[in-house]
């Protein structure tokens, strides 16, 4: 309209029609038809001061339809905004869904349809920018009031830390408070969290704590053994957020200050006497922050969490992770590792070894080169030993497998005199282990002389009064055994002035 203003004015200034198209840049033909509108509708300079573009338009062309009645029907940016989350989703999709739900209506092409959806999304929150798919991120912090607990007993007051997780796509929220950050406390708040979200998302997106991550770094951190377990056990990724970047965890960080505002804060009247009642309550506010509408779009977190997050979140395992620690040791030579106190075999081609241990509540397994190579029940007694028999050498074996029974057994099958030997050395030492190493030393007789010869030099040894591993060995070897004995009389005393003589005593 502004172009038909500018050829009626100039027109009425006496330009020509070919310098009036050199002015307004269009076509002589171009020129001619306006004026000639403008002749058939009575339309002279100045414009009545009432005539606005609208006006113009309607008098010059009657059979067009007004701007305002012919403009395109605007999409529902809010809900397009909420479908582009979901994985696999495009713009493409939505445009041709948008085209066909009003075929009979002017309708946006697609670039402007793109251009229009940008405006309106760089009018949201800065934290909304971010492109969460359904189901892909589980954002984890600890918020930083804590809430106080007195023990009803003695009054002390303790700090309750309070864990923040929050659902990428949806805002959906998870809190509770725990006693410490603790790997303990920070991998059991991981388990509650994905059974209160009933499935487990793709990547775990943690801050920089010491429960997550051994070594921050930007491009390759370490992430934690026992955090990584639990990662693998419900089928998800670590991925933590980069050193002094609080945008890449600013869904969480917008978490936890709604879970301060909404549920902190309402809290700060209260006073709790255990972490139970305390988590109790964040429950019950818990379940009014994810019901509670949102401000700018449709909707709320507990809402956009089962149209979105539910469906896409992996199922969780048949059962929860159990909790357990990496400990590096160093195999002894007796083919043992230490924890706290308790010592646990392992085979004995590993001694001077390294190995891992990851321990449980229940269980002690060990690993070398990534294999594991033992499994203990675990044992709190300190300086006992836990050990597998198959985890000895031969010798060893065999050695532990000798009783005190069972060596008079053994000694009774040769034979009587032998049983004596074997129960003189048991009990002439303080303990009777210490007098196995001579009744295995007697065994080993056995194998290089029969049970009759073997049983016989005992018998002398016993007569002798010493009987001995090394005495029964020398009567062997010296054929003793063999010697028959022969009973010598005594020999009659000499006669002297020093010996009185039985006469003296009557």
């Amino acid at each position: 309209m502004k172009a038909i203003k500018e050829v009626i004015r100039l027109h009425a200034a006496g330009l020509s029609q070919r310098q009036i198209a050199q002015v307004c840049r269009l076509s002589k033909g171009a020129v001619g038809k306006y004026l000639q509108k403008a002749v058939e509708a009575n339309i002279s300079w100045p414009l009545p001061p009432e005539m606005d573009p609208e006006k113009l338009e309607a008098l010059l062309f009657p059979g067009h339809l007004s701007a305002t009645v012919t403009a395109p029907v605007m999409p529902d940016f809010a809900a397009i905004h909420t479908e582009m989350r979901r994985k696999g989703m495009t713009l493409q999709l939505l445009w041709e869904e948008y085209v066909a739900a009003h075929d009979e209506q002017r309708v946006y092409q697609y670039s402007q349809f793109c251009t229009h959806y940008r405006a309106w999304k760089g009018r949201l929150k800065r934290s909304m920018r971010q492109n969460h798919l359904a189901g892909d991120k589980l954002f984890i912090d600890y918020a930083g009031p804590t809430v106080p607990i007195i023990d009803p007993g003695t009054g002390e007051i303790r700090q309750a830390q309070i864990f923040v997780a929050v659902l990428g796509a949806s805002s959906y929220t998870y809190c509770e408070a725990t006693w410490s950050q603790s790997l303990s406390d920070f991998l059991d708040s991981h388990v509650r969290a994905l059974r209160y979200f009933g499935g487990a998302p793709v990547l775990l997106v943690p801050d920089n704590l010491k429960a997550a991550v051994t070594k921050a770094s930007r491009y390759e951190p370490q992430i934690n053994r026992s955090y990584q377990d639990l990662a693998t056990h419900y089928g998800s990724v670590v991925l933590p957020t980069r050193p002094y970047k609080p945008k890449d965890k600013a869904k969480v960080e917008v978490g936890v200050q709604v879970v301060e505002r909404w549920i902190l804060a309402r809290l700060r009247h209260f006073q709790f006497f255990s972490l139970m009642e305390l988590n109790r309550e964040i429950r019950r506010l818990l379940e009014d922050l994810n019901q509670r509408p949102f401000k700018r779009l449709p909707g709320s977190r507990k809402s956009t969490f089962e149209a979105l997050d539910r469906p896409a979140l992996q199922p969780l395992p048949t059962q929860n992770y159990v909790f357990a620690v990496w400990k590096t040791a160093k195999v002894s030579i007796d083919y043992h590792v230490e924890y706290k106190g308790h010592y646990y075999s392992v085979s004995y081609l590993l001694a001077h070894e390294r190995v891992d241990l990851l321990v449980s509540a229940r269980t002690v397994e060990i690993f070398h080169q990534q294999q594991r190579v033992a499994s203990h029940l675990r044992e709190d007694s300190r300086g006992r030993c836990s050990t597998l028999t198959e985890h000895m050498p031969k010798a060893h074996q065999r050695h532990s497998e000798w009783t005190p029974g069972r060596l008079l057994n053994w000694a009774l099958s040769i034979g009587p005199a032998t049983r004596d030997v074997v129960r003189w050395q048991l009990e002439s030492k303080p303990h009777p282990e210490q007098g196995y190493r001579s009744c295995l030393g007697l065994l080993s007789l056995s194998r290089s002389y029969d049970k009759i010869r073997l049983n016989a030099a005992c018998l002398r040894a016993m007569k002798v009064g010493s009987p001995t591993t090394n005495s029964v060995k020398s009567i062997l070897q010296q054929r003793l055994d063999q010697i028959p004995e022969t009973p010598q009389k005594a020999a009659p005393l000499p006669a002297h002035d020093n010996i009185r003589g039985p006469r003296y005593y009557h």
